[in-house]
């Protein structure tokens, strides 16, 4: 499902993120579902001292806290009690978050908070609220999407547990997760998702790397990588006619109808590369066989977009995690301006590294 790979937003902090912009049952809705998830830890030490639990249970929980105490040990990110704690929330999704965008745009509605910053989203513990949320908002006129969310990161304000949600995924996909939310948790500003998310990324992916080396596996089967390198591509580049279309003079009307030709390219090239490249390997059919509209659109690129100037800075120093940090938490004091431009010069430079 491609939810799972892209919907790993921060969310709402419940009430410590109280202001005057949203409602009021809104934020009492967000401290119910916080505080039931935080009532559902356990120690994940007891569940695996307990001779009645489940032994795939504790199976996958043993290489959870394998994967936990690598990411301190090895990749110099937080040793606290996140990821150390066990709940069974007894849903497929912990959170279900609501994008919108206006018709003839690409720019998320934005919802801001103290704490997380402006975010394009709002989350739900229910999914029926979200729904009814997203209904709402169609009534407006906006782009509406809703993805479930299997996971996520309180920046390290609560103690986050591995759920229930996090278990259905291969042994791979849950270690590199524990890695990427715990880096979060080492480093977040505010108001800049793309740096956030590539930053997560890029310690996500060169985890698993080494992860995957002290195991004595071999590297990860580089096939379904590409596949999803190639996804993203066709869907940033319908997003660029898109927004040409937008930026366009033409009337609402002719405009509409552009629009809903270019999701119907955006299918087709898909379905071709599916068939002649992927071999009828339909990874992300459900996605885009689905309701297609600008809100879906919203988190392609975020999770990607340094990545590859965060890898230069790993290696620039020396490929130690802690002067890593030291560099990243240096770069995210410049003005965001600033900052995209050092990004930038780092990229450059990883794709011409004779000019470091």
């Amino acid at each position: 499902m491609f939810d799972a790979l892209y919907w790993r937003w921060v969310p709402l902090l419940a009430t410590l993120l109280l202001s005057g912009c949203a409602s009021l049952d809104y934020y009492r809705h967000l401290a119910h579902g916080q505080l039931h998830l935080l009532q559902a830890r356990e120690p994940i030490s007891e569940l695996l001292n307990d001779p009645t639990a489940d032994p795939a249970l504790k199976q996958r929980l043993t290489l959870a806290q394998q994967a936990r105490d690598f990411a301190s040990t090895q990749l110099g990110l937080p040793d606290n009690r996140s990821y150390r704690l066990y709940a069974d929330i007894q849903r497929p999704f912990v959170v279900w978050n609501v994008f919108a965008t206006a018709e003839f745009s690409l720019s998320p509605q934005l919802h801001c908070f103290p704490i997380a910053g402006c975010v394009a989203y709002r989350g739900y513990y229910s999914q029926s609220r979200a729904r009814g949320a997203a209904a709402l908002q169609q009534q407006q006129g906006l782009d509406t999407y809703v993805g479930g969310v299997e996971a996520y990161s309180t920046l390290g304000w609560f103690d986050d547990p591995i759920l229930n949600s996090m278990l259905r995924w291969s042994d791979e996909r849950l270690v590199a997760v524990i890695f990427h939310e715990l880096a979060h948790q080492q480093l977040y500003v505010q108001d800049d998702t793309a740096f956030n998310e590539s930053f997560a990324s890029f310690v996500e992916q060169e985890g698993l790397r080494q992860w995957r080396a002290a195991q004595g596996l071999p590297p990860s089967e580089a096939r379904g990588a590409k596949h999803r390198e190639q996804f993203v591509a066709l869907v940033l580049a319908s997003r660029a006619r898109l927004q040409q279309l937008y930026d366009s003079a033409l009337a609402p009307d002719e405009m509409r109808v552009n629009k809903q030709a270019e999701f119907m390219r955006l299918r087709t090239e898909y379905r071709a590369l599916r068939e002649h490249e992927w071999r009828g390997v339909g990874l992300y059919d459900n996605w885009i066989n689905a309701p297609m509209n600008n809100a879906k659109l919203l988190p392609f690129g975020l999770y990607d977009q340094w990545v590859p100037a965060f890898a230069a800075l790993f290696d620039k120093v020396g490929r130690d995690w802690p002067r890593f940090y030291q560099r990243v938490a240096a770069m995210a004091l410049l003005a965001q301006a600033e900052r995209h431009q050092a990004l930038a010069e780092l990229s450059t430079n990883a794709e011409h590294p004779g000019t470091r």
